[in-house]
């Protein structure tokens, strides 16, 4: 049976600003040694302090390029702030997150993580460069 997330990671994989993120050393060795259900409890957090108020501080700037695992699954998946969840979610601005809403993003998150485990240092074949 297909994931109903398959159409949206299609979608984030034809755009090339999403497509660039990917998890260095460091992060791959936190999401590692704390493991994945640790690192969505604190997505889960994340989302309910940074991304679920209806006028988050700070929106369009309030998530980090680095310096957690989810920060950078956060701009990999267009869960970084409410404009892209409204363009790349259909997730509406200027009312607060549901449960539901805030349980689809630390899905989403989930997802691009369990994918990154498989990262080129793990075994998948590396990307091809631009030839050009």
């Amino acid at each position: 049976m297909p994931d109903p997330l398959d159409p949206l990671f299609d979608r984030l994989s034809r755009s090339a600003f999403r497509r660039r993120f990917r998890l260095g050393r460091q992060d791959r060795d936190y999401l590692e040694d704390r493991g994945l259900e640790s690192v969505l409890a604190h997505a889960a957090a994340f989302i309910a302090t940074r991304l679920a108020p209806a006028e988050p501080a700070n929106d369009g700037r309030q998530t980090p390029m680095r310096g957690h695992p989810v920060f950078v699954a956060q701009h990999a998946t267009a869960t970084c702030c409410r404009g892209c969840l409204a363009k790349w979610h259909r997730i509406g601005t200027g009312r607060a997150l549901t449960a539901d809403e805030q349980a689809y993003v630390v899905r989403v998150i989930g997802r691009w993580l369990q994918g990154q485990e498989q990262g080129p240092e793990r075994g998948a074949p590396p990307r091809q460069g631009r030839l050009f």
